[in-house]
């Protein structure tokens, strides 16, 4: 469920905002138009929103701005702290993709660079419960990196390796990358209509809509 790297993300806590803007060589084209990239996923959305991964509080500082109601679920201790002091009155939860608790109905799901920590039996098992939870017209929309096919994403590795930017390979070759075939696959068995939208060369806007 993506727990494995909470440890991973409580030690990053305090320098995420600092990595996002592109102080570090290695993932600058990972969060190239970053801000970009959250607006995108708020434009999308409104009203009751579930927001998976919260970390510091990015993307729901846009959420709130335009008036959405959050629920955030974030299930490392050290985001949700920070975040939780970016954003007092946030309602901000320890869960994950497939554990989280909902109090009425829910107009949409979003996140933005974590859908990757399922491996993907989790995110099917994730996008089925979405569809369960979601009335017609319901929403996901998640900014991720993503690639065409396997051959793409061993190329980007490849690549990782060439630059010398080894923690970027070792992101792409342990954590749970897929393709956009699988998802689509994954989204329409589940009766959402879905689009894809690439925003820089790693990070896709996916835009799934419930039939």
């Amino acid at each position: 469920m993506g727990r494995e790297f909470v440890d991973l993300f409580d030690h990053w806590a305090e320098s995420y905002d600092q990595a996002v803007t592109g102080k570090d060589i290695e993932y600058q084209e990972v969060f190239l138009n970053y801000e970009h990239i959250l607006q995108e996923v708020a434009n999308l959305v409104n009203g009751n929103v579930v927001e998976f991964g919260t970390g510091t509080g990015n993307l729901t500082q846009r959420l709130l701005e335009k008036g959405c109601s959050i629920i955030g679920v974030e299930p490392s201790a050290a985001m949700r702290k920070i975040a939780g002091k970016k954003m007092p009155h946030l309602t901000l939860l320890d869960g994950d993709f497939l554990n989280f608790q909902l109090y009425g109905p829910i107009d949409a799901f979003v996140s933005s660079y974590a859908f990757h920590h399922l491996e993907d039996s989790e995110k099917a098992n994730a996008i089925s419960k979405y569809a369960t939870l979601l009335s017609t017209g319901g929403k996901v929309v998640f900014a991720d990196t993503v690639f065409g096919s396997i051959g793409e994403k061993e190329t980007f590795i490849q690549e990782a390796k060439n630059n010398h930017y080894l923690s970027l390979a070792q992101d792409l070759e342990t954590e749970y990358y897929t393709t956009i075939p699988i998802l689509e696959s994954m989204f329409h068995s589940n009766e959402f209509s879905v689009e894809f939208k690439q925003l820089n060369r790693y990070v896709w806007l996916i835009e799934a809509e419930k039939l």
